[in-house]
């Protein structure tokens, strides 16, 4: 059972909770009655606005509707104006270019230019659309104009800045200082960078709208015409400073220039033995004594000649740098083309002048001058390759004057060296130009001087004998050949040419010198001067590396002229015995001590004294005039004959010593074996 304090507790919490919940659901029924109202006033309030808008809406959409049009037709208007205006300006456009165009692009290129393509468009124009009209003739006749005042612009500006390359600077372009592991590349500029971005830009707008080519032909002109000045102005340099200085600077001479204030004189290499080259070529004209003057001229020639060479390929190499900058791609060979040709004429010229200066040399039989051509010829093969590269796309006939100037060199190189082996073979044996004492001759100085000559071009001068097919000459197989150029043959083959070449040269030295030798009457003399010029050439091969050249062919050469040397040792000491032959025991009397000779008998051994001392006077008195330069084979001949007479004179003294064949005997011994000795010790010396 529930208390009944309790029931009436809960009974009065249960309602007051349900008077709580009513007043609420009044108050939401309240609230509920205050939205609907309101969500009817704004509906009402919508329908409304809705209502005024479909009317604004049907008054705004016409007049929207008229406003565009009008603007579209403003627009026209403007349009039409703008056109007009475009259209009026064409008409206008010479007088407003007028004074511009008068005055030229001279400082103003890009205004210039500005007006002509205004022009440019006037008569497109006119063209277009009023073809008959008397304006389009005015623009034409304005646009002719400024494309004439462009053109001369352009000559104008290239004959003003265009300027020949300073010799110093192109002597530093083509030199290379072997001390630096990194070359320092020498820029050749030929026309300042402004100037040079304003003859691109001419010359681009004469190419889109000049329509034709004269601007390339001014071009290649006063280009052409500078770089044969740069060449000439280079000639000039280097002769007037050879002249001056007395002292040559040539890709072929290691001399240092002294010209030079911004860096120490390069050096070309490849040319080490050039300098010997001269001074053999010198010691060859010694006897051309009137000439040494006109040598001289022609050593500075040759040098400024190697010079220019070097010298075109770097100058051609930078203009055609140049100009690919302003002339256009299809046109650039062609005009390269053009732009070289006086250069490389005159330069073709001169070559051929110096192959005929050696053709006049072989005329009147002045080998040594012909041999000038070697380090002209080494330096233009050196040099073809880059010339080859540099002439890459000109005419054929371009490409092809170096190799014919190289034939040509090679050939005349190889008849001056076939003309010199004849020469030699063929010397007349003349008494006046035989050497009295029997030294070496002139012929044989000349000739080991000239092989000599050829050590330091091998290469060129086998070229030049391969070149003539000189190889069926000498007994050579051609199968070593790679091709029928001359320039092919192998180093080795060229070698064995040279080689060849040089044996026949000697060969024939050898038989002229033995028909010389038969000038003297004397044979004793005649075995000393053949002594002498065995020995001299013997030497002279192994002082040089003649000698291992010559090996190449003939392998017992060096054993071959010893042998001939000894021979003609022999051929001398021959000459002494008709002195020895009195001392030997023929006819000497046989005799027992203390028995008297008879008359017979001591005359006998008077006639052997006699014919000693007479004999050996005689020998003395001629051999002492005679000459052997060489100071060891001179003493060594001396000491063996001076041992061969010493040693017979002593045994015949010996043989006689107790024999009494006169009362005189100081009339008939009249030297002591020391005396003989020093009498033998002074032969070949004029001084004693």
């Amino acid at each position: 059972m529930i208390p009944t304090e309790d029931a009436s507790a809960r009974k009065r919490e249960i309602e007051e909770k349900l008077k709580q919940e009513q007043e609420t659901l009044s108050f939401i029924r309240e609230n509920l009655e205050k939205s609907d109202q309101l969500t009817k006033g704004m509906v009402s309030i919508l329908s409304s606005f809705e209502s005024r808008l479909m009317q604004l809406e049907n008054s705004i959409i016409p007049v929207h509707k008229q406003t565009e049009n009008l603007q579209r037709l403003q627009e026209n208007v403007d349009k039409t104006l703008s056109c007009m205006d475009h259209v009026i300006s064409y008409y206008h456009v010479a007088k407003d270019t007028d004074r511009i165009i008068r005055e030229g692009p001279t400082g103003r290129l890009d205004e210039y230019l500005s007006c002509i393509a205004k022009i440019q468009k006037a008569v497109e124009y006119f063209q277009d659309n009023n073809p008959d009209s008397p304006e389009l003739n005015t623009v034409k006749a304005r646009f002719d104009k400024g494309k004439e005042l462009l053109e001369a612009e352009f000559r104008s500006l290239l004959t003003r800045y265009s300027k020949p390359v300073p010799p110093i600077l192109i002597l530093d372009a083509i030199s290379v200082d072997e001390e630096l592991d990194v070359q320092e590349e020498v820029v050749l500029e030929h026309l300042p960078e402004a100037v040079l971005q304003d003859i691109i830009c001419i010359a681009g707008w004469l190419v889109e709208y000049g329509r034709n080519q004269d601007f390339m032909n001014v071009y290649f002109q006063i280009r052409s015409n500078q770089l044969d000045r740069s060449i000439k102005g280079l000639k000039d340099h280097f002769r007037k400073n050879s002249t001056s200085s007395g002292v040559l600077y040539s890709p072929a001479v290691q001399t240092k220039r002294k010209d030079t204030p911004t860096k120490k004189a390069p050096k070309r290499p490849g040319y080490d033995h050039d300098l010997r080259v001269k001074h053999l070529s010198d010691a060859l004209n010694e006897k051309h004594g009137a000439l040494a003057g006109k040598d001289d001229v022609l050593d500075i020639e040759i040098d400024s000649y190697i010079h220019c060479i070097s010298a075109f390929v770097k100058l051609a190499q930078s203009e055609y740098s140049l100009l690919t900058e302003i002339i256009p791609e299809h046109h650039q060979k062609k005009t390269f083309d053009s732009l070289i040709q006086e250069a490389l004429d005159n330069l073709m010229l001169e070559g051929d002048n110096i192959v005929s200066a050696a053709r006049r040399a072989i005329l009147r039989h002045d080998y040594s001058a012909v041999l000038t051509i070697f380090p002209i010829l080494r330096h233009l093969k050196m040099n073809k390759s880059d010339f080859d590269a540099t002439l890459q796309g000109t005419a054929a006939s371009t490409k092809n004057k170096l190799p014919a100037l190289i034939t040509s060199m090679e050939t005349i190189g190889a008849k001056a060296l076939e003309e010199f082996a004849d020469s030699i073979k063929n010397d007349p044996d003349k008494e006046y130009n035989m050497p009295k004492d029997g030294t070496v001759h002139e012929l044989t100085s000349n000739a080991i001087l000239f092989l000599q000559q050829l050590l330091d071009f091998h290469e060129t001068a086998g070229a030049m004998l391969a070149s003539q097919v000189l190889g069926d000459t000498y007994n050579i197989p051609l199968d070593p050949r790679e091709s029928s150029s001359a320039s092919s043959f192998t180093s080795d083959f060229s070698k064995k040419l040279l080689s060849t070449y040089i044996c026949k040269v000697l060969g024939n030295l050898q038989l002229n010198l033995l028909s010389k030798s038969k000038v003297y009457e004397d044979p004793a003399l005649s075995a000393i001067f053949l002594h002498n010029n065995y020995n001299y050439i013997l030497k002279s091969l192994e002082k040089s590396e003649l000698i291992q050249l010559v090996t190449v062919t003939q392998k017992r050469a060096e054993s071959s002229y010893r042998e001939l040397i000894q021979q003609q040792i022999q051929d001398y000491q021959r000459s002494w015995v008709k002195v020895t032959d009195h001392l030997t025991d023929r006819n000497i009397p046989v005799f027992q001590p203390g028995t008297k000779l008879k008359d017979r008998e001591r005359q006998v051994i008077k006639d052997k004294f006699k014919g000693f001392n007479d004999g050996l006077e005689e020998l003395c008195k001629i051999q002492k005039g005679w000459a052997i330069p060489d100071k060891e084979q001179r003493d060594f001949i001396r000491q063996s004959q001076k041992k061969e007479v010493s040693e017979a004179y002593r045994t015949f003294l010996q043989r006689c010593a107790n024999i009494s064949f006169t009362k005189n005997p100081e009339k008939y011994h009249k030297y002591r074996p020391e005396e003989v000795e020093e009498m033998i010790e002074r032969l070949f010396d004029t001084s004693a």
